[in-house]
């Protein structure tokens, strides 16, 4: 049954004032860190997670799935492991080919033990501190791997029962992994199922934040059912923003059990705001909530409408995501100069957005000259053998190395001065020159 609380104005003010107390360290040179409420790579950079949740312990012979995501634009994976008490341990060599995968597709992993979830209320899950055993035992394929992998540390380690230890046992998780070693940044996850209907991980997060010595911890809300308002998920997310304290959106879906979660206000709030957010989940969904599968079967060519609002929409991955820059080799961030459009004519701007391994994600911005257009057709030759594998809001064709594309519906007129921009996914096996474009005006 979904319960809410009041907001407890006393709490919030110790949260606010524990912030201010304990500083926050520099940009760790060896991996994630946290600084100002916001999440850093190991290069400085900040960095906002928009990607996907894969139940990898339970499919893990679906391993082109990281391939697969990262095709349509994701820059990390959530990937569900178990301890072995539930569901059967993933073995340090499985492991380390997860953070193989995610690192060969330049995806960030955040890896979480699922073992832990509706402790207290669920049978058989298991505390906090029995999942600490589980990343320690580990601990090998974990060192090392600090820019590439995010610890999240138990998923929904607390039910609706029982939860008032979140605090306690949460900081004390992260208190044995930091005195073990561990230096990756911590990710922890809300009781009540995630959702945090009690605001119990809202009103502690300063304390459980400034217990770690590392000041390097990352809170996740999970959204579904509570969270069936604009005002609920603004104010939530809001109260972490304004304490400066860093909040993941962990999960999220259109449509669930307990009521009807407004996805388009976590995306909307979490652009505008700067908060990463993990869609679940790819694929592979069962007891009664196959609907939250964006992909049909693990197959990317048969997005769910779920799978093409996280990916395709509006705020969605395609729009919004960015690689990490720890991958290196990053597309250049300023386009090359163009020349000045012809009266009547259009120029078209062609951007490697992303690029890994075998693909990469292209954008062309097609702007109107010194007059408006009705219409517009652009053209370019690849050099290196890429191919446009999918295309969006364009009527993409090729041939052999030739590619044509030209507006649709809403995108065609265009007034002076005026730009518009149409997005694709290629392949490239070999190099990924930038080619010219040509644009033609009607």
């Amino acid at each position: 049954m979904k319960t809410r609380l009041s907001a407890a104005g006393a709490a919030l003010l110790a949260c606010l004032l524990a912030v201010l107390a304990f500083g926050q360290p520099a940009h760790a040179a060896a991996g994630f860190s946290v600084a100002d409420g916001r999440l850093y790579d190991a290069n400085g950079t900040e960095f906002v997670m928009r990607g996907v949740n894969h139940a990898h312990t339970w499919y893990p012979q679906r391993t082109s799935s990281f391939a697969d995501v990262k095709a349509l634009g994701a820059n990390t994976v959530r990937v569900v492991l178990a301890s072995g008490d539930r569901w059967p341990r993933n073995s340090n060599a499985d492991v380390a080919n997860v953070i193989a995968l995610c690192k060969a597709n330049r995806l960030i992993c955040v890896l979480e033990v699922h073992d832990t979830t509706g402790y207290g209320e669920q049978s058989g899950a298991i505390s906090l501190g029995r999942a600490v055993d589980y990343w320690l035992s580990i601990a090998d394929v974990l060192a090392g791997e600090e820019e590439y992998v995010i610890v999240n540390i138990g998923n929904e380690p607390y039910g609706n029962q029982n939860y008032a230890s979140w605090a306690t046992d949460t900081a004390n998780a992260v208190n044995r992994l930091r005195a073990a070693g561990l230096t990756h940044t911590i990710m922890v996850d809300a009781p009540n199922w995630g959702q945090d209907w009690s605001f119990t991980m809202r009103d502690n997060a300063a304390a459980v934040f400034a217990a770690d010595p590392a000041r390097n911890t990352v809170f996740s809300i999970h959204m579904y059912g509570v969270f069936d308002t604009a005002a609920e998920i603004t104010d939530y997310l809001g109260r972490f923003r304004a304490a400066g304290l860093p909040i993941v959106v962990g999960e999220f879906g259109y449509n669930h059990s307990d009521g009807d979660p407004d996805e388009d206000t976590v995306l909307a709030y979490s652009q505008a705001n700067g908060i990463g957010w993990l869609g679940w989940s790819w694929s592979g969904n069962g007891g009664g909530v196959e609907y939250l599968d964006m992909a049909t079967g693990f197959n990317p060519a048969a997005l769910t409408s779920w799978g093409q609002r996280v990916f395709n929409g509006v705020n969605g991955i395609r729009q919004t995501a960015r690689e990490a820059s720890v991958f290196g080799d990053a597309p250049p961030t300023t386009p090359p100069p163009t020349t000045p459009p012809p009266a009547g004519g259009c120029t078209a701007m062609y951007t490697i957005v992303n690029q890994w391994q075998g693909g990469f994600q292209g954008e062309v911005r097609v702007t109107a000259g010194a007059t408006a257009v009705t219409g517009w057709t652009t053209r370019w030759a690849f050099a290196d053998g890429q191919g446009v594998t999918q295309s969006w809001n364009t009527a993409l064709t090729s041939s052999g190395s030739s590619v044509t594309a030209r507006n649709v519906a809403w995108n065609g007129r265009l007034a002076a001065g005026a730009s518009t921009s149409f997005g694709f996914l290629g392949s490239a096996t070999g190099g990924n020159t930038r080619p010219t474009v040509s644009c033609a005006a009607s």
